[in-house]
């Protein structure tokens, strides 16, 4: 297991580029297996959970090639789903969406394992076979050895209400329907910008997609897909968690590479808080001088506050003057950050499994703490940047799941982090 070294006290100053967007990507790269043809993807992440989705799609025999730093190169052309790496499979999240596509091409797949990833809560892939089993899907699941085997003789359109906004049963729907001929409609679907994007793919590869109500989606799709080019979308955590570095650092960050059609009411609420928000051509200029204000926050559906910011924010409350409350409904195993907080001198409360009372504004110490999901890993860091003293992190791979290169781009705003291996 790796560890970070943090020495904290430094202000982040400079200019960071943003990476594409991990949950764009995922999806993207598992819809390359709806075609036979190629597909060219630009700004697309080097990160954890995309180079393990690629060796999944690779050991059943797809052709893989990097053209570039951040473009991709994927033909799916000869598959073998009794190749499919389960073991894989198993050790992330990502590889449900794998669900959609595998089930619309090859109309069938044995034993898939149970999706590994986060231990952020219960997470059950229910929506997901009910929203499949409504095209023609049967679906058995053998509980004694967390898989699932699916079977379609036939596939057909539907109209689908989705029992809730989930995001990764909304993009498998997506992908499925894509390659089943006539028109299927998604009600309760989820909207959020990688949804966007993931849409805007299937559309260049020929499915006719488009938003005919609020969260609703009615999707055209073909018997045949096409290859297709395609840019992915800047990543918006990730611009989210450096303009919270910037204000817990009480530093002055250019994020660079932004796409500010999503990002509304991340920057209304650094602005509530007190932090300084400048609005350029693709970039934000994000500075503080150091006087946060309370809040209250609650994460929801886009386009309401998104869950994995949830943590970054709750960092910038132990150094807001008050108490803020955070309610995050989505998830009840999101809060497992805060007892590391806790540890290095944070004042917080968690009421339940969903909401926490944060009291600030408190100074941090450095200390022992350990990185318990991607995006508790990601705040902690920042936390130890904004400590006092010396911060030890462990299980610093699970943060390379979603951010690319992320402390060496700290160190070029002035962190003083290593990585230990």
């Amino acid at each position: 297991m790796s560890k970070f070294i943090i020495q904290g006290g430094n202000p982040l100053r400079g200019k960071v580029k943003i990476s594409g967007s991990k949950n764009a990507a995922t999806p993207i790269i598992a819809a390359t297996l709806l075609t036979r043809e190629k597909c060219v993807l630009e700004n697309v992440p080097k990160i954890r959970d995309v180079n393990n989705l690629l060796d999944i799609l690779k050991g059943m025999g797809a052709d893989v090639n990097w053209l570039d730093e951040h473009k991709l190169e994927i033909q799916c052309k000869d598959i073998a789903l009794e190749k499919l790496d389960r073991k894989a499979v198993k050790k992330m999240r990502s590889s449900v969406l794998l669900l959609g596509p595998i089930l619309a091409r090859f109309r069938s797949i044995e034993n898939f394992p149970e999706p590994g990833g986060c231990i952020i809560g219960n997470r059950p892939l229910d929506a997901h076979f009910a929203a499949l089993k409504a095209l023609g899907a049967e679906i058995e699941v053998d509980g004694n050895r967390g898989a699932y085997s699916m079977r379609a003789e036939k596939l057909a359109n539907a109209e689908i209400i989705l029992p809730e906004f989930s995001v990764t049963a909304t993009e498998n729907l997506l992908m499925a329907a894509s390659l089943i001929s006539g028109k299927t409609i998604i009600r309760g679907a989820a909207v959020e910008p990688h949804v966007q994007d993931l849409i805007k793919f299937l559309n260049s590869l020929g499915a006719k997609i488009i938003f005919s109500g609020q969260h609703e989606i009615t999707v055209d799709g073909a018997e045949k897909l096409n290859g297709a080019k395609h840019t992915i979308i800047p990543d918006q955590i990730e611009i989210g968690t450096f303009a919270a570095a910037a204000a817990a650092t009480r530093g002055d960050i250019e994020i660079e590479s932004v796409d500010l059609a999503h990002l509304d009411l991340i920057i209304l609420k650094l602005k509530q808080i007190g932090v300084q928000i400048e609005i350029g051509d693709g970039k934000l200029r994000v500075s503080t001088d150091g006087s946060l204000r309370s809040f209250r926050l609650q994460t929801m559906p886009y386009p309401g506050f998104p869950t994995d910011l949830q943590a970054p924010f709750g960092l910038l409350a132990t150094q807001a003057i008050g108490t803020s409350l955070i309610h995050d409904p989505l998830f009840e195993g999101r809060m497992g950050y805060v007892g590391e907080l806790v540890k290095m001198g944070a004042n917080a409360v968690v009421c339940d499994p969903h909401r926490v009372l944060i009291t600030g504004a408190t100074p941090l110490y450095g200390t022992e703490i350990r990185s318990l999901d991607l995006r508790a890993g990601a705040t902690l860091i920042l936390a130890g940047l904004a400590a006092e003293g010396e911060t030890v992190i462990h299980d610093a791979e699970i943060v390379e799941r979603g951010y690319e290169r992320f402390d060496e781009r700290l160190r070029s705003l002035g962190a003083a982090i290593a990585k230990i291996d």
